[in-house]
């Protein structure tokens, strides 16, 4: 079963948070599919990405790319799976597809966005009536994810 986690942020942005997620999940050798709310949300992802850190590279694509599925880390508004992603982030209030072929979903959402915070609320609802094991993780004041539920 899908190892489901639920990500608060309140000290950080996305654009600060993700990076080092994909990074570890891509350190495991797993490929990653990053799911935003909107082209112009995914668009930005994407610039973010690229520099995010001077000193580091992490392999990404859109998925309207032509060699999107050869990327460790894709980027889509899509339910699509094109790159055989074992873990999938889902951004900005994003709806989760089917998530049963993943090892893990992530849903990160903004705290200080009302929209985010009812969309990850009915999510964690539906998914634990689902009988899906469920986490979650709210960033502390020096920006470590500490375990809440």
């Amino acid at each position: 079963m899908t190892e489901i986690l639920f990500y608060h942020l309140t000290e950080s942005t996305l654009e600060e948070a993700l990076p080092a997620l994909l990074e570890k999940s891509v350190e495991r050798g797993w490929n990653a599919v990053v799911q935003a709310g909107s082209e112009e949300r995914r668009d930005a992802l994407d610039a973010a990405l690229w520099t995010f850190r001077d000193e580091s590279f992490l392999a990404h694509a859109v998925d309207t790319e032509h060699h999107a599925p050869e990327n460790p880390v894709l980027l889509t508004v899509t339910p699509g799976n094109v790159n055989g992603a074992q873990i999938r982030f889902m951004v900005d209030g994003a709806d989760a597809p089917d998530l049963s072929s993943y090892e893990r979903a992530v849903f990160m959402f903004d705290g200080h966005d009302d929209e985010q915070l009812r969309k990850a609320r009915e999510a964690w609802k539906r998914l634990r009536q689902e009988s899906h094991t469920v986490t979650y993780w709210q960033q502390s004041a020096d920006r470590r994810w500490e375990r809440k539920a």
